[in-house]
Order: C-alpha cells, then sequence, then structure tokens
C-alpha cells in the first residue's frame, strides 16, 4: 500500500539531489581523513619510511650508525624522499651497474612496499650483524619475498668495507633478483606513469594518487549503487504489496537513502583493491569501511526507530492515552541515545580504545552505569567485537588458551565450546576479545614434526643412509608440501642420537592426517631396520667396580 494510506503518518522530506550526492561523496571522504588520522598517531613518530609499520609507539633500542638496521633506515629515508642517488650508494653494484643504480633503487623500494613492512627494531643494530642467524659473518637477512612462482628468496644485506668506511649494503643477489620481483608487482602501470610527487606516501600511509583517486572511486560506487538501490526498492515494495499493514511501506520510504548507502559502501570496498593499497593503508581503510558500516546500521536502526515511533503513536492505544504518547516519544529518544552510544564504543573498541575505561570516564552516571552493567555491556560489545572480526565461527575448531573443542554457539553474552571430553566450556565474550584465539579450522596444512632416537651403534654410514632414506620417503608422498621439508641429524642426547623431522602434508582433514603420520612412520621404522640400526631408548650403564680394582676410565670408585 502507498504511505500516504497510512493516517497521521508522514514520510520525512527527502534532500534536493545535489545535496544528497554532496554528503554521499563529501561524507565517507572525511571519514577515512579522521580514520587516517587516528591511524597515523598509532605510528611511531621516529618512523623514517612507510615501510616502517608499528602498531604501538615504542622506543627503538640504538643501534650502531655502521649497522644494518642504520644502513636499511637510511635507504628507507632516501627512498621516501625520492633520493634514489643517494638511495643507490646502499646497493652492491658491478662496476658496470652504476648508471643502473636510481633505477634499481627505486624499483626495489616499490617491491619493499609491496612485499615487505619492516620493524626495525627487528633489524640487528650490532656492526657486525646478526650473530645468531646462522649466515656467514657479514650477512644478514632482513626478509623473504615470495615470487608468482610461489618460490621464497632472501633479501640480504652484506657488510662491505672496514673502519669507518665500513658500510651494510643489499646484496649483489638480491640486486640481480629486483627486476624480476620488480616484474611481477600488480598496478605498475602507476610507477611508471605517474609523476614523482604523486607516488609519495601521505597521511595512512596511501599515496598521492592513490587519495586522489578514492573521491573518483566514490563517485563510481554512487553511479552503481543507484540502480542497484532502484532495484532493492522495487522488490521490497514488491514484498510490501502483499501485506495489509502500512507500517512496512513507511519503512521502506525512510529506508532508501541508508540503502544506497549501503550499496555504494558496497561498492567501494569491491573496488578498492583497484587502488593496490599497500598492506597498513589496505588494512586502514577497512577499518574505515568497518566503521562506517557500523554507522549506517545506527542510521537504519534510527529511522526504524522513527517509524515504530510513529505507527505506535497513531494507534488507538497511544490516541486514547496522552501520557502515552508522551512515553513513546521518550522512548524512543532514549532508544536512539543508547543505539548512538553503542555503536559509539563499539567504534572505539574497534580502533583499539579501551572500553572500560572511557564508560568509567562518563562522570557520574557513567560511573553508576559502569559499576552496575559493567560485565554485561563488555560482553555485549564483546559479542560485537567477535561478530565485526570473525576470529571464531559456529563450528569450527578452536584453542582458546588452554581449552580445546568445537564452537557450538556465540551469543550476545558468551560463546560456548564443545571440548574433545563432551564436556560444555562457556567463556563471557568480554574474556574472550582478549583471550588467544587460534583457529584450527582455518589451517591450511597439518605438520608433523617428531624425533628420531637411534642406539649410539650408529655408524656414520647408516646415520647418512637413514637421513637420506626418511628425506626421501616424504619428499616421494603425494600429500608433502614440497617447499619444506627439514630432516637433520640435531644431536647427541643423553641415551640416542637424534634426527629431527618436521614437514606440512597438504590435506585439512585431522583423521586423513593421522593415516598419513602412522603410513609415514611405519616408513621410518623400516628406513631405520634396513640401515642396520635401529631405535633407542632411555638406557644406563652401570660399572660395578671391585675393591681395589681400577674403575674404567671415565668413571669414579664408589665410596
Amino acid at each position: 500500500m502507498p504511505p500516504s494510506s497510512a493516517p497521521g503518518q508522514t514520510v520525512a522530506r527527502t534532500p534536493p539531489p545535489c545535496r544528497r550526492l554532496r554528503v554521499v561523496v563529501t561524507a565517507p571522504v572525511l571519514l577515512l581523513l579522521v580514520a587516517s588520522g587516528v591511524r597515523a598517531q598509532d605510528a611511531p613518530a621516529t618512523s623514517p619510511s612507510p615501510t616502517v609499520a608499528a602498531p604501538e609507539a615504542k622506543a627503538p633500542s640504538p643501534a650502531a650508525p655502521d649497522s644494518p638496521r642504520a644502513s636499511l633506515r637510511a635507504y628507507l629515508e632516501a627512498g621516501r624522499g625520492a633520493r634514489w642517488e643517494k638511495a643507490a650508494s646502499f646497493l652492491e653494484l658491478a662496476p658496470g651497474e652504476a648508471a643502473e643504480g636510481p633505477e634499481l633503487a627505486r624499483r626495489l623500494k616499490a617491491v619493499l612496499d609491496r612485499n615487505v613492512w619492516f620493524d626495525l627494531d627487528e633489524v640487528s643494530g650490532d656492526p657486525d650483524g646478526n650473530a645468531a642467524d646462522g649466515l656467514p659473518p657479514g650477512v644478514d637477512e632482513i626478509a623473504r619475498i615470495r615470487d608468482a612462482k610461489g618460490q621464497d628468496a632472501p633479501v640480504r644485506l652484506v657488510k662491505r668495507g672496514a673502519g669507518e668506511e665500513a658500510a651494510w649494503l643489499f646484496s649483489s643477489r638480491t640486486v640481480a633478483r629486483v627486476d624480476g620481483w620488480y616484474g611481477e608487482i600488480p598496478g605498475r602501470w602507476a610507477l611508471e606513469l605517474l609523476p614523482e610527487p604523486l607516488l609519495r606516501p601521505g597521511p595512512g600511509e596511501i599515496l598521492w594518487w592513490q587519495w586522489a583517486a578514492i573521491p573518483l572511486l566514490v563517485l563510481v560506487s554512487w553511479l552503481l549503487a543507484l540502480p542497484l538501490r532502484r532495484l532493492t526498492v522495487r522488490a521490497m515494495r514488491s514484498a510490501s504489496g502483499r501485506t495489509e499493514t502500512t507500517w512496512d511501506d513507511v519503512v521502506i520510504e525512510r529506508l532508501r537513502s541508508p540503502i544506497l548507502d549501503g550499496w555504494l559502501l558496497a561498492a567501494f570496498a569491491l573496488l578498492l583493491p583497484l587502488l593496490q593499497l599497500y598492506e597498513p593503508a589496505h588494512e586502514l581503510l577497512r577499518k574505515g569501511i568497518r566503521a562506517l558500516a557500523l554507522i549506517l546500521v545506527v542510521w537504519t536502526a534510527e529511522r526504524i526507530v522513527d517509524v515504530v515511533e510513529s505507527a505506535v503513536g497513531a494507534s488507538r492505544w497511544a490516541l486514547e492515552r496522552k501520557e502515552a504518547r508522551a512515553l513513546v516519544r521518550l522512548g524512543a529518544r532514549v532508544l536512539k541515545v543508547l543505539i548512538l552510544g553503542v555503536a559509539a564504543v563499539t567504534v572505539l573498541a574497534l580502533l583499539g580504545y579501551p572500553v572500560a575505561s572511557i564508560l568509567a570516564g562518563l562522570g557520574l552516571g557513567g560511573l553508576a552505569f559502569a559499576l552496575a552493567a559493567q560485565k554485561t555491556v563488555e560482553n555485549l560489545f564483546g559479542a560485537f567485537s567477535i561478530a565485526v572480526d570473525r576470529p571464531l565461527r559456529e563450528g569450527d575448531f578452536v584453542k582458546v588458551d588452554d581449552v580445546l573443542g568445537t564452537v557450538e554457539a556465540v551469543g550476545l553474552r558468551s560463546t560456548r565450546l564443545r571440548t574433545l571430553d563432551r564436556t560444555l566450556v562457556t567463556i563471557p565474550n568480554g574474556q574472550l576479545a582478549d583471550m588467544r584465539i587460534e583457529s584450527l579450522t582455518e589451517r591450511d596444512r597439518l605438520r608433523l614434526a617428531t624425533t628420531i632416537g637411534l642406539v649410539y651403534e650408529t655408524t656414520e654410514a647408516q646415520m647418512r643412509q637413514v637421513l637420506e632414506g626418511v628425506e626421501g620417503l616424504l619428499r616421494s608422498h603425494p600429500k608433502i608440501w614440497p617447499d619444506v621439508v627439514v630432516v637433520r641429524f640435531s644431536g647427541f642426547a643423553a641415551s640416542s642420537l637424534d634426527i629431527e623431522v618436521a614437514c606440512w602434508f597438504q590435506t585439512t582433514d585431522w583423521l586423513e592426517f593421522l593415516a598419513i603420520r602412522q603410513e609415514v612412520l611405519l616408513g621410518f621404522m623400516g628406513i631405520v631396520e634396513s640401515a642396520g640400526s635401529s631405535m633407542a631408548f632411555p638406557t644406563r650403564t652401570v660399572h660395578l667396580v671391585a675393591g681395589g680394582a681400577t674403575p674404567p676410565p671415565g668413571t669414579e670408585k664408589a665410596a
């Protein structure tokens, strides 16, 4: 039924199209700018490069001027300022490559920005580099980059020179891989065609050309949202036409703008990968989209509250009771305030602010509310956070602290886990949001890690035969993940010669993994037996020395 047929109900005036367009285009951009400001404040003030990202401000440990960290910092600073001649001085170039140095430095910076975001505190600040990384002296590995074929290649610094001339440079092998890495960067056209100022990072580590493209992306999203809104409203009207009530027609008219902005936000999220954002910028905009989605939900809820208020106020029950109409208006206002308050605190929780301290700072009324309902509100916000971040879902097999089980239900107050012993563990959502959640369902492969202990009578040839046989058995298995297979003689234990075995199988089915593990362990036994050795078990040799006899070497006579 048309909304005009409902007596006593009115529909708010629709703003002019140009004004609506201005609101639709500018509001998301302003909100993204605010989100960018929040993110920028989270970064350490001493961060010299967009390639350095840290979630919390912390004082960096001191670094020697001739350390890997100092060289990497200087290279990133030079790259951020587009001083490619200076940046090229940190590359180990062959004599004939000096002219190509600035271009190689620019390409390497683009590769690092796309694949690696350094925490400089994790890079060695010692002049001699990281002595515990297992690499030769004067060589430090600072990152690994995966190419289009799925193979990892190291990014390494090497120390060249001595004394005051000593410096850490990107190794010649790393420089030789730059062109290949650079050729696989998505959106390389922007790096090649746009002027240098537009390629520099702006607020939120978003490049200036990307900032310029965001309003255009919003406009395209709005143009896509218009026909989608039209189809959605038409479908809703078709459904409401089959009912005898009028309030649903009013709801549809009131939700026209939220529906448009909802489609705009969805289209913007789908088009966002076109900007080829770096990971911190992408995460920043994802948080902004979540915040905008929450605001859109609040806007929709408030409009529905307005419709319910009008419907209840126009009912015979309210018309016969004058005080009831005032109560309805008051209830609607209180409900709107609660919706806004819940939304505001939820947004702050998404941005990392402590919810409990915010509630406690709202004055005497906020203090009384926090004391009376702190746990309830905390659990409610925890449920919202779980729903937004989705660290677990119903049916997932997870480990929460020391509890291992299947998620049976995620409620507003608590989440219930069914353990392997078939007991039911209930965890309040407020606590769950702060706990370590490990989702075993999300594993893309399962790991086999074991130690094979051989008897000390095993010879070197037998040990080598066992090592080769075990590794060959694993690599020939059809389910093995071939990138990493570790079979190494790890040490001399008290009663055995230990072989460390670690590998991954490409399955997520636990029962299938158990069968695979059994199969390969039996294969290990056969390899050990065929090599002429055997499995060790804890043993102890006791020498009994008669009185006056000379004890064997390495032993002492018992008193």
